[in-house]
């Protein structure tokens, strides 16, 4: 007796419950979310440079097949994964205030910026992307689209309720907003914050951005 058989890009084939097309491959979801987990671990360990499908594939716990299914080279897969970084995004605050919304965004935007697996990338990435335009365009979209997707949402909040004057300039008060914690986090890498410094730096940003 003849079984049809789905084809299973992943794991061993099983009897399907309802017919797929033919020749059609299913990708395990669970196995690319390992998959784009050991992207970050294997920058994290060797960096972009000495990062290799292989190391990703052991990693994750597949094998090489199951990554090539997915991605056709190791730099179509750290762009796809730094690209997912800006769908994700953050959640927009709304403390009912400039101040506070700011304050809150920082918080959220330093811890993830020093999680130690973070603080090893993005400088890696950085330094690929001035090699490499398109994991320079990716970087960009990731950061301007998750960052600055947010300072947008506070800004025309803020604009709203009245804190700010109609028609501010919103490029000038993104570059406010994003750009204290980014330099100090980020380029000269900071090894910890002063205290009370996110509440100062909130303070000041506010009374910067107010007066736009």
């Amino acid at each position: 007796m003849l079984v049809r058989m789905t084809t299973n890009a992943d794991g061993p084939q099983t009897r399907p419950r309802r017919r797929t097309p033919a020749g059609a491959a299913v990708l395990r979801e669970d196995v690319t979310e390992a998959i784009r987990a050991a992207v970050f671990e294997e920058l994290a360990a060797v960096g972009y440079a000495r990062m290799s499908i292989e190391g990703i594939a052991r990693r994750a716990g597949v094998g090489k097949t199951a990554v090539y299914r997915r991605w056709r080279s190791k730099l179509h897969l750290v762009l796809d994964v730094v690209s997912a970084i800006a769908v994700q995004g953050l959640p927009a605050p709304d403390t009912g205030s400039l101040e506070g919304d700011l304050r809150l965004l920082y918080e959220v935007t330093s811890r993830a910026l020093r999680h130690p697996v973070a603080s090893q990338i993005i400088p890696d990435l950085q330094a690929e992307a001035a090699r490499n335009p398109e994991i320079a365009e990716a970087l960009q979209k990731a950061l301007r689209e998750g960052q600055e997707g947010v300072a947008s949402k506070i800004v025309a909040a803020a604009e709203q309720r009245g804190e700010l004057r109609d028609g501010v300039d919103e490029e000038l008060a993104l570059d406010l907003i994003s750009g204290p914690l980014y330099w100090r986090s980020v380029v000269i890498r900071s090894p910890k914050l002063p205290k009370g410094y996110l509440a100062s730096l909130a303070r000041a940003t506010a009374a910067a951005v107010k007066a736009l």
